[in-house]
């Protein structure tokens, strides 16, 4: 086995009654690298996501992480082994302060419960330190204005704010495997290019993350992936550079039509 290939997909599948809505994917993801993932709308990716992160179970296939399967795992589950998401449309807990939505990420990789309250007091009380220290540093990365705004709630938050708090949120759980579904959702030109240096920022954060980015805007697949897969009605339809694939007359064929 490819000792750098941190996850791998042996034709997964899943159906929907009678919707093929995955059908037969394979995917190879290499360590500590970008890969975007990316199709025309319903063409399966973020139900990729879903799979792999335990929210559906799929009805064919198999996935490994880290050379483990993780077919039939639950969520909480996949999330202690290093796989951490956001998802398409906001998750935030708007009405709690944006420290309060970080500090739920770290929930998976919490060592202390009611019980430290009573008989380890300290150890407790030093995880809870150690816990804010960590969601500070990680709302410092992304904007310092986050820092002073931690307090607040969450709903305040213009919405590139919003989606560096989701990030923040998921990078809380120190994973190995970063899923970005739609990040660029909802924002200007201006917030994009700085959505790119934010996802630059988290490979700079951790020494050993790899990223899968679900997106629709080209500039950002372009920018910032090492590798990029191509799906369309389920299937994948091509893979290789954003040179290659941009080039790739299937590819274009699903974005613009025949004519197109």
């Amino acid at each position: 086995m490819n000792n750098n290939k941190i996850l791998y997909t042996q034709d997964l599948s899943i159906h929907f009654g009678g919707l093929v809505a995955v059908d037969r994917v394979n995917i190879e993801v290499q360590r500590n690298t970008i890969l975007g993932l990316i199709g025309p709308n319903g063409s399966g990716k973020t139900t990729i996501f879903n799979m792999l992160t335990g929210l559906y179970i799929p009805t064919g296939g198999n996935f490994f992480f880290e050379g483990e399967s993780l077919l039939g795992k639950p969520p909480y589950e996949i999330a202690r082994k290093g796989i951490a998401r956001t998802f398409q449309s906001s998750r935030l807990c708007l009405d709690l302060s944006v420290l309060d939505n970080v500090f739920i990420g770290m929930h998976p990789r919490q060592k202390h419960w009611l019980t430290s309250a009573v008989f380890r007091r300290s150890a407790l009380a030093e995880e809870v330190y150690q816990a804010y220290e960590k969601a500070m540093h990680l709302l410092n990365i992304f904007n310092p204005e986050l820092v002073k705004r931690s307090s607040e709630p969450a709903g305040r938050l213009p919405q590139i704010d919003r989606r560096r708090v989701e990030i923040c949120r998921a990078m809380a759980m120190s994973p190995k495997l970063l899923l970005l579904d739609e990040p660029s959702a909802g924002m200007t030109p201006e917030e994009i290019t700085e959505l790119m240096n934010d996802i630059r920022k988290v490979q700079q954060e951790s020494e050993d993350i790899t990223i899968i980015i679900v997106e629709h805007v080209m500039s950002v697949i372009r920018t910032i992936t090492d590798h990029v897969v191509v799906l369309n009605f389920g299937r994948k339809i091509a893979e290789g550079t954003f040179h290659e694939i941009s080039h790739n007359p299937e590819v274009r064929e699903a974005y613009l039509g025949k004519r197109g």
